[in-house]
């Protein structure tokens, strides 16, 4: 059941994701933070944990899906008149989003040496 549940928070925030980064600038969604950088990284991150504890045994197939992701959406915004994309930016999404996809193997490691647990 949690997996399921996290899949589909990892697509929604995935979805989510391409719309604040594909929306016009004065229709994106604020956040409290106030580093761009902070903000991208976090975001893929948590994309890359829920989905990667979703899909806990195709972890390359979604590393690849995130990192396609942010290169992607950021060539995207070049077609938009308001927005810009770039590499670095693009480079942080996908950082962001492989620790996360880290971070849920890792998880799932820990969870299952534990004594009295099964898989």
């Amino acid at each position: 059941m949690i997996r399921q549940i996290s899949s589909i928070i990892g697509w929604l925030t995935l979805a989510f994701i391409a719309y604040a980064t594909l929306s016009p600038i004065e229709a994106r969604p604020v956040v409290a933070v106030n580093n761009a950088q902070l903000e991208h990284f976090v975001a893929f991150g948590l994309a890359g944990l829920a989905l990667g504890v979703g899909y806990p045994k195709r972890l390359w197939v979604i590393a690849a899906v995130i990192v396609g992701s942010s290169f992607g959406l950021e060539a995207m915004q070049l077609l938009t008149p308001d927005r810009h994309g770039r590499i670095l930016d693009a480079m942080v999404k996908a950082l962001g989003g492989c620790v996360g996809v880290w971070v849920s193997q890792i998880g799932t490691i820990i969870l299952q040496s534990k004594p009295g647990r099964t898989s």
